[in-house]
């Protein structure tokens, strides 16, 4: 799907501000809102965008501390069913992706304070198939989910 210029203000508007009416919108963008709603149904629809949610800080409610987990499995257990129990079993468990390398899956974890941190670890390592873990402590974070620049480039190729 190609991206305009009104699809890269509307995905950056509601970026910005993801609980704004499709009329308010409207009148930010200058267009009517059969046309807001009908451009989201069409991003929703091919996949540009999933959902409009709120994003979430965990840092808000106390979650100051976040880590990264390489995960090695045991192939016996099945990618999945690890991949369901650590889901199922850790909230603090922010993103996952599996990925190449020496491990087979990447873990994004959040945590109050470093003895909370460990538990963490702790809770991952005890999962079954789980065969070894690996981290690191995230010192600062420059940014998250940066998607904009790649959005607005695309629909600049339209214009």
């Amino acid at each position: 799907m190609r991206l305009d210029s009104l699809d890269a203000d509307l995905i950056q508007l509601l970026t910005d501000s993801p609980m704004l009416p499709a009329m308010e919108c409207a009148r930010r963008l200058g267009v009517a809102r059969g046309t807001v709603t009908s451009r989201l149904a069409r991003l929703q629809e091919n996949g540009v965008i999933e959902a409009i949610i709120p994003r979430i800080q965990p840092a808000g409610f106390g979650y100051q501390l976040v880590a990264f987990c390489s995960v090695e499995l045991d192939q016996k257990y099945g990618h999945v069913r690890i991949t369901d129990a650590l889901t199922e079993s850790i909230p603090e468990i922010m993103d996952m992706y599996t990925v190449t390398g020496d491990f087979d899956l990447h873990l994004r974890v959040v945590a109050r304070n470093a003895s909370e941190l460990q538990d963490v670890f702790d809770r991952i390592s005890q999962v079954p198939g789980v065969a070894r873990t690996s981290s690191s402590l995230a010192l600062r974070e420059h940014f998250q989910g940066r998607t904009l620049p790649l959005v607005k480039t695309e629909a600049s190729h339209d214009e």
